[in-house]
């Protein structure tokens, strides 16, 4: 197992999962595009950790897809991203934080809070551009959550280790 830290991240339904990564491809520069749309869930768990995580993920994978709702789109200053809420994924991270909780970074450590970035290290004129666009059109929806991703982070590209689908 390498020590490359790994990912915790939710498979949004398919029509979502286009949205967000075209705009991603369309918003964020492309030489720091690594990697598609996502909804991080843990950013840096150690490797040492996979097998635990793993056993989490597929514990957590049987129950049905989760309703996400796309809330708002918001600033992140120099880039722009969708907030979304989810109760019951706000439980299993609180969950997952008390159980790997002396492992967690500081980011890691602290209360979800869901969003999907599709466009950041931009200028703030950029991203006021972007955010302005995109609220334009913007309305609320309900996304459904259809699987856990484990990843492990590979200086810039992630690589995709296992996924678990939630039941349908």
């Amino acid at each position: 197992m390498t020590a490359n830290p790994l990912i915790v991240s939710l498979l949004l339904d398919d029509e979502t999962q286009a949205r967000f990564t075209a705009q991603r491809r369309a918003f964020f520069p492309a030489e720091r595009l690594v990697v598609d749309a996502h909804l991080t869930l843990f950013h840096a768990l150690p490797a040492t950790l996979h097998d635990d995580v793993a056993e989490a993920l597929r514990e957590a994978a049987d129950r049905p897809p989760l309703d996400v709702r796309v809330h708002d789109v918001y600033s992140l200053n120099r880039g722009v991203a969708y907030r979304l809420l989810c109760e019951d994924l706000d439980r299993l991270h609180a969950g997952w934080r008390r159980r790997w909780s002396e492992h967690l970074t500081r980011q890691d450590a602290q209360p979800l809070h869901a969003h999907v970035t599709v466009q950041n290290k931009v200028s703030s004129t950029t991203a006021r551009h972007t955010l302005d666009e995109l609220r334009a059109e913007f309305r609320p929806w309900v996304a459904h959550g259809t699987a856990l991703e484990l990843w492990r982070y590979d200086g810039g590209p992630w690589t995709h280790l296992e996924r678990f689908d939630l039941r349908t």
